[in-house]
């Protein structure tokens, strides 16, 4: 069994790859399939959590835009106004946030936000924090609700 920092490096690597196949998604407008493949054979994808990455790309390689589009309520600007990197981690973190309620909610924000940290713009983590912070408060309000007591 994998101990608790092997699977969350191995998360974490996930995340990087899924980002860098959104962004490749956006800027070429390469297929999913395509991109898949391509990460798939790309360094460093024998570190990351496959069948962790398989999901996330299921669920973000088609439809990443219309996550962050479903964030519009919550944004201080328009959707088409982000950048392609703060488009793929508020993807990626409004996924998890919806789709894996077994990771907590405090984790999925921090990962956002070291992604953002590490491949954003400046100051492109407050931005990232905020938004996913007020997604979660609707999403996981029960969870959020139980820490607080």
């Amino acid at each position: 069994m994998r101990s608790t920092t092997t699977r969350s490096h191995a998360r974490r690597r996930s995340r990087e790859l899924v980002l860098q196949g959104l962004y490749q998604r956006r800027l070429a407008g390469t297929s999913p399939t395509e991109v898949r493949v391509q990460l798939e054979s790309s360094k460093g994808y024998e570190r990351a959590d496959a069948e962790y990455f398989e999901a996330m790309w299921r669920g973000l390689g088609e439809h990443a835009d219309a996550r962050v589009e479903s964030l519009a309520p919550l944004l201080d600007r328009k959707p088409a106004e982000l950048s392609p990197i703060e488009r793929a981690i508020l993807a990626i973190g409004a996924w998890e946030l919806d789709e894996r309620p077994e990771i907590p909610y405090r984790v999925v924000i921090n990962e956002a936000v070291e992604l953002a940290k590490s491949f954003g713009g400046i100051d492109g983590h407050k931005f990232v924090n905020g938004v996913l912070d007020r997604h979660a408060a609707s999403v996981r309000a029960a969870e959020i609700a139980a820490r607080a007591r």
